[in-house]
Formats: structure tokens, C-alpha cells, sequence
């Protein structure tokens, strides 16, 4: 059982209430972890004020801040095993998962956006023969990053390696549910010599805490990954303060298939695309949309794909899905199952828990075909392991289908025309459209949202200027002072 306090100023910090955080397979308290006041949350947040304006990190030469991130990056590299074993105790999600996706992604991100703190740079701009104008790039200050629980250390170096890397300062509150290699940090930061408050990490609930972090004036910016809904609290913190705000949430993502698509592949394909870490993922292929001339087709061999998942414990080396994070989201997506049996009938394969396990927040992988585009399951986020078909007839029926959405995070096309697919993308209103793949995000190229999925770019180039102020310096040269009156 591991303890955790609050990691501030380069120290750890007891509190006098605890929570647990519960390995979601067994049931069981696998963390003891320190539950924040408000007053821990002030100073957590003039922590990172203080080593802002100190100018120890943001103005340190980029070169050496490019060096400890690298520094960190070997040692998250070191002790990989430790902590994917520790994303899969704390998540669930399959030990598989945790050891190809999760932390060879966060160290990539470090390494990345290390390799790019030289270039955050300005430009000279042209204006007249009597002055020079240009441009500099300066950090914002201090950063309130909140992480959701599905993707717990991808989604924390997301934000910490472009925010760091620019020379920013960072309170991070990881989910409640999933806070464990998140606080593992702590001790990973202040072994790499990072100075004092530059990174300052923070638990307790969301509605004391989180609110408390988002609302306190101290904070330059906001980045916020999670749902819809609680996007709409951080953008009112935001304008409460006029801070820069940078929201990731949630998506109803359509898989396009077209009559010409390589059936196999695409059911492959929309297999890793709704089921990666038992569908609790944003982006997630939630609606086949499949022209019906091959709608039948298409349905069995994702069906008969569905029947080889093999479900349960996560430390398992076989399981490729994983429980739920909790038995209150079980719950929620169970609901939605039933409310989909209402709305488009049996289930072609799952739809309830699976008989074998006992234990755990376990939910079948479950296949409803025919979904009527009006009914719920088709149109909100179930965020479980939950996947709609609906048939339709043309192209432009199925992109007209795939834009009837409030979201737009991301969109994948399945056809054997590469070109086609090219034209396709340009009329899908997403912030990520893949042609003949799902699910794949590359810390090297921005990602985000459109509509109700999100405000700004995280990943890429954009992701690092996004933790940036652009200041421009006009400077006289001309040979006579100046005069107007």
C-alpha cells in the first residue's frame, strides 16, 4: 500500500484527511493518498508563483531546461516497469497497454518538446527605415493542469512537457480515481534537481480542489482535459480571471465506412479504435456508419472479432481489456446498455457483465446494430465499451451522418481509395480525421477539437507556442528624437 502526500516546493506535505485510490480489477485499496484544503491549493499555486517569478526556470537557458527534461525522460525511461504496472493497478487498463501505449507515450512527449525548447522563438518584422519591430516568445507564468483518470501519465506530460519546456511553472491535480503515477512523480522531478516549486502536484476532490485550483488568481492559464460539462466550469473560472483557458473533452467519434473499404481491415481497425482501454477513451470509434451495401458484412466479422476479446484482470499478459474505473462508471455504462436494448434491441454480442468475474468493475464489450440516429446511444458519450452501427445510403448521406454531432474531437474513413479519403476529411468538421486507422496520436502533431470537443491545440508545435506569450519590442532608430507636438 502506497502513501502519498502533497508534493509542494519540491517537498512532500501531510494532510489530515486521506481517500484511497482503488485498483478497479480487485476492488481493493492499492494507494493512500493526501486530501487537499484550500489552503494546501494557495500553496501549491504561490509555490509555482514564486519560482515563476524568480526567473529560476523561465529564465534558465532554454538549452539546460531542454537537459533536465531529458533527465527526467531517462529516468520515467529507467523505471518504465514500475510504473506501468502502477498505471494498470490504478486504471485497469490492460498491463499490454500500459507497457506499448501509455509510458513509451509520455516519454516521447518529454523527449519531444525537450528537443524543441531552442526553438521558441520570435521574428523580426519589417516596418519602416526608422524603427525595428520583432517579436519574442515568454512564458505565461502559472499553469493549472487537471487530468482525467483514463490516460493518467500521457495526459499529465501533455500538458507538463510543452508547459515546461516553454519555461512555465505547474500545479497538476490528477482524477481522484487514478492519482497514482501522476503523485510518482513528485519524487522523479525532485530527483532530477528541478528547482523548487516549478512543478507542484495536488489531490482531493474535484469540487473543493479542482474548483479551488481553476478559480485562485495566481493562475495564468487553465488546461483542462475531461467532459463537456465540467469544461463549461473551467471556461467561466477562466473568465473569471481573464486567464488563457485550453479545454480537451468529449467526442462522439464516427467511423466512415465506404463501399470500397477492405472489410477486414476496417473491422480491425474500429476494434482498436472503440475498444483501447475498454472504450473510456475521447476520441474512441463510438458510431460505425457504414454504407449499406455492406452493412451486413461488416457487422459479422466485427462481431465474430468482438467474441476473441479477452477480458479481466489487467496484470493478466493475455487480457486485452480491462474493468472499468469504477463501480459508479459501471454503473452509468450498464445504463446506457439498457437504455440502448430499449432504443435498437438485443445487442449483437455482450450487453452485460461478464458471468466469470466476480470481482471488479467489468462490463462486456458490446455490439448494438441498426441504432435509430435519434436515440441516445447513438448520440451521447458513453465512454465504456459500448459500439453503435448505422446503416446509410451514399457518401454524402454518411458525412452529413458524421457531422449530426455537438462533438467533433476526431473521425476516421475507411475506403480503399486513398485520394477519395484525402477529399472526404476536408468535409468532416473534426480536429482529427484518420483515413483507413483509428486512434492514433502523435505527440509531434497538434491535437484537439472542434465544436463541443474542446478549445485549442495540445501536442505538435501548437501545443508548445499554446504555453506561450508573444510580446513584440519597437524600438526607434531614427536619426531625430521622435517629435509629434
Amino acid at each position: 500500500m502506497k502513501e502519498f502526500g502533497l508534493f509542494i516546493n519540491n517537498d512532500w506535505r501531510q494532510t489530515h484527511t486521506t481517500f484511497e485510490s482503488i485498483n478497479p480489477a480487485t476492488e481493493e485499496a492499492i494507494a493512500t493518498l493526501a486530501s487537499a484544503e484550500i489552503e494546501d491549493v494557495d500553496r501549491a499555486v504561490m509555490a509555482a508563483r514564486t519560482a515563476f517569478d524568480s526567473g529560476v526556470w523561465s529564465c534558465m537557458p532554454a538549452g539546460e531546461r531542454g537537459r533536465m527534461l531529458r533527465r527526467v525522460a531517462d529516468m520515467l525511461r529507467d523505471r518504465a516497469e514500475e510504473f506501468a504496472v502502477a498505471e494498470t493497478l490504478d486504471t485497469g487498463k490492460p498491463i499490454f497497454e500500459s507497457r506499448n501505449v501509455d509510458i513509451p507515450i509520455a516519454i516521447d512527449s518529454i523527449d519531444y518538446y525537450a528537443s524543441l525548447v531552442v526553438d521558441i522563438v520570435g521574428k523580426s518584422i519589417p516596418v519602416s527605415d526608422t524603427a525595428l519591430d520583432y517579436t519574442v516568445r515568454e512564458p505565461l507564468g502559472v499553469v493549472a493542469a487537471v487530468i482525467p483518470w483514463n490516460f493518467p501519465l500521457v495526459l499529465a506530460f501533455r500538458k507538463l512537457a510543452p508547459a515546461l519546456a516553454a519555461g512555465n511553472t505547474v500545479v497538476v491535480k490528477p482524477a481522484s480515481v487514478a492519482p497514482l503515477t501522476t503523485m510518482m512523480l513528485g519524487d522523479l522531478f525532485k530527483e532530477s534537481g528541478l528547482p523548487d516549486g516549478v512543478v507542484n502536484i495536488i489531490t482531493g476532490s474535484g469540487s473543493k480542489v479542482g474548483n479551488a485550483l481553476l478559480n485562485h488568481p495566481a493562475v495564468d492559464k487553465l488546461s483542462f482535459t475531461g467532459s463537456t460539462e465540467v469544461g463549461r466550469n473551467v471556461i467561466a473560472a477562466s473568465m473569471k480571471n481573464i486567464s488563457t483557458c485550453a479545454l480537451e473533452l468529449g467526442g462522439k467519434s464516427p467511423a466512415v465506412v465506404l463501399p470500397d473499404a477492405n472489410l477486414d481491415a476496417a473491422a480491425d481497425g474500429i476494434l482498436f479504435g472503440a475498444f483501447l482501454n475498454q472504450g473510456e477513451c475521447c476520441c474512441a470509434a463510438t458510431r460505425v456508419l457504414v454504407d449499406k451495401s455492406i452493412h451486413k458484412d461488416l457487422v459479422a466479422r466485427i462481431a465474430e472479432r468482438m467474441k476473441g476479446i479477452i477480458v479481466g484482470n489487467g496484470l493478466d499478459e493475455d487480457v486485452r481489456m480491462g474493468p472499468l474505473i469504477s463501480a459508479q462508471h459501471r454503473e452509468d455504462v450498464i445504463n446506457y446498455i439498457e437504455v440502448g436494448k430499449s432504443e435498437a434491441g438485443k445487442p449483437v454480442v455482450g450487453g452485460g457483465i461478464p458471468e466469470n468475474q466476480h470481482r471488479g468493475y467489468f462490463v462486456e464489450p458490446t455490439l448494438f446494430d441498426n441504432v435509430p440516429p435519434g436515440s441516445r446511444i447513438y448520440r451521447e458519450e458513453i465512454f465504456g465499451p459500448v459500439l453503435t452501427v448505422t446503416p446509410f445510403d451514399g457518401v454524402d448521406k454518411l458525412i452529413e451522418a458524421a457531422n449530426d454531432t455537438p462533438y467533433g474531437l476526431a473521425a476516421s474513413i475507411w475506403t480503399g481509395d486513398a485520394a477519395n479519403g484525402q477529399r472526404l476529411a476536408r468535409r468532416i468538421r473534426a480536429g482529427t480525421v484518420w483515413v483507413n486507422v483509428h486512434n492514433f496520436v502523435f505527440n509531434q502533431a497538434p491535437y484537439g477539437g472542434y465544436k463541443q470537443s474542446g478549445i485549442g491545440r495540445e501536442l505538435g508545435r501548437e501545443g508548445l507556442e499554446a504555453y506561450s506569450e508573444v510580446k513584440n519590442v519597437i524600438t526607434w532608430l531614427g536619426q531625430e528624437a521622435f517629435k509629434w507636438y
